[in-house]
């Protein structure tokens, strides 16, 4: 009976010992966790919970957590993004503002204080101060414009659109421009009739948007297209040029707050860096997306992508 209940008592301490073991290992595993997570927020590193361990419950709980991080660090990421996109956005804005309005003030200091000046000449300065305070108007407009599709305070009703009509109509609309210019003018619209869902206003100024964008940056190639396209879901709008193109390295930034090709700060392609932003929000705003392929003096394409309506 003695060896018996010595053998039993020797089991019980085996379990209480493994029990403890157990239990404080999962304390210190908890302890780390909290120590660790601490450290991570307090210093916003990138890093993960790694614990090493064999309780389900606790890998459930770090996985858990991890993904939290993660989400938080995007967030972050998402933020300091906004953040510089909005320092450089209001520099920008400085500059595109000041730049004009400097101008304005020396036309009219001269107009002031030149009493030598002929009519002619007066009325040419007052030509230009009008076409600079246009160009504020206009930028102040753009800014307008894009801070109520971010904040989706501009609503937009989608109903069904004529695709053929609309490609025709916008195309047709710069079509003695691009002759003047020289272009070599490309329209591919098929006979078969084509509806999305859309807006006729927001459309317009998307496809005017582009297209003058092609005009501008695909001077060069002398040559621009509109194509139309679809398959069973979708619609395809592709607006071409054979110019200058944009670099690999600037693809994927061009549809960026405020940003401008290196060159787009001259004279000759003065820009906000707004009109392209602009359009992929009202594109995004019809439910749609847009996309860029550049290879520079081959082929520049922006495709509008649109929900296609079947009848």
């Amino acid at each position: 009976m003695v060896p018996f209940l010595m053998t039993l008592i020797i089991i019980l301490v085996g379990v209480i010992f493994f029990q403890y073991r157990v239990q404080k290992s999962k304390s210190e595993n908890l302890y780390y966790t909290y120590e660790k997570l601490q450290d991570i927020v307090e210093k916003q590193t990138g890093e993960k919970l790694l614990v090493f361990t064999d309780d389900a419950q606790l890998q459930k709980l770090l996985v858990a957590i991890n993904l939290l991080l993660e989400a938080k660090q995007r967030t972050q990421a998402d933020y300091l993004k906004v953040e510089i996109s909005m320092r450089k956005m209001l520099a920008n804005v400085s500059h595109d503002l000041k730049t004009p309005l400097t101008v304005v003030l020396g036309y009219m200091e001269i107009l002031h204080t030149d009493h030598t000046l002929s009519e002619e000449e007066r009325r040419a300065l007052l030509t230009k101060v009008q076409t600079k305070t246009n160009e504020v108007i206009e930028l102040i407009h753009k800014f307008f414009d894009l801070a109520k599709l971010e904040s989706g305070d501009k609503e937009i009703e989608l109903t069904r659109i004529n695709m053929n009509e609309m490609c025709m109509q916008n195309i047709l609309a710069f079509y003695d421009l691009l002759i003047a210019k020289g272009f070599s003018v490309h329209i591919e619209i098929p006979e078969n009739q084509y509806y999305a869902l859309g807006n006729v206003e927001v459309l317009s100024r998307v496809l005017n948007n582009l297209i003058s964008n092609a005009i501008t940056y695909g001077d060069d190639g002398k040559t621009l297209g509109i194509t139309l396209r679809s398959d069973e879901k979708y619609i395809y709008i592709d607006i071409w040029d054979k110019g200058k193109g944009i670099s690999e390295s600037h693809i994927d930034k061009v549809f960026e707050r405020m940003y401008t090709l290196e060159d787009s700060r001259n004279r000759l392609y003065q820009g906000s860096g707004l009109g392209l932003t602009i359009t992929k929000r009202l594109v995004e705003a019809l439910d749609g997306e847009i996309h860029l392929f550049s290879r520079p003096y081959e082929k520049t394409i922006f495709t509008i992508m649109l929900k296609r309506i079947q009848f």
